[in-house]
């Protein structure tokens, strides 16, 4: 299975960058992983957030393949554990998913159309983060499902 990570804009902050790229480098020891940013519509300051929305599901919508398992970070999603969310992992690899896609969208959220490809969606918490602050956590936690997934130390039950 390879896991690819959608993200709508750059990350700005350095320290963020930094952090991101050693746990994408972690990830790659235990399984193929690519992260694609997706440049933002252009000149959106001045439309309505449903337009903004619509617009970026657009962008979303044309890196995601028919045969991707998509699965969207929203704030209304349903919540795991550390130990859960990999159960879910590997339901998927013994499921034969050969492509499994984790959206992290803009600030404010996904268009219909998005919500209606997806397969899924997951919340990292019942608190707020920002959309650049979701990227490091949920590298961080993915790279822990798979310590877990291999029984290794870096998770503490």
């Amino acid at each position: 299975m390879k896991i690819k990570l959608l993200m709508v804009g750059k990350t700005d902050h350095k320290g963020l960058q930094s952090m991101i790229q050693e746990y994408r480098k972690r990830l790659e020891h235990y399984i193929r992983f690519e992260q694609e940013v997706l440049q933002p519509p252009k000149n959106t300051r001045n439309r309505s957030v449903p337009e903004q929305k619509q617009l970026e599901g657009e962008v979303i919508l044309k890196a995601v393949s028919d045969s991707d398992s998509v699965i969207l970070l929203d704030e209304n999603g349903k919540g795991y554990s550390s130990v859960a969310f990999a159960g879910e992992l590997q339901k998927y690899m013994n499921a034969g998913v050969r492509q499994l896609v984790f959206v992290i969208g803009g600030p404010y959220g996904f268009s219909e159309a998005v919500y209606s490809r997806a397969q899924g969606r997951i919340s990292l918490s019942n608190m707020t983060f920002s959309h650049q602050m979701v990227r490091l956590i949920f590298l961080e936690q993915l790279y822990r499902a798979f310590t877990i997934l291999r029984n290794e130390s870096y998770h503490h039950q």
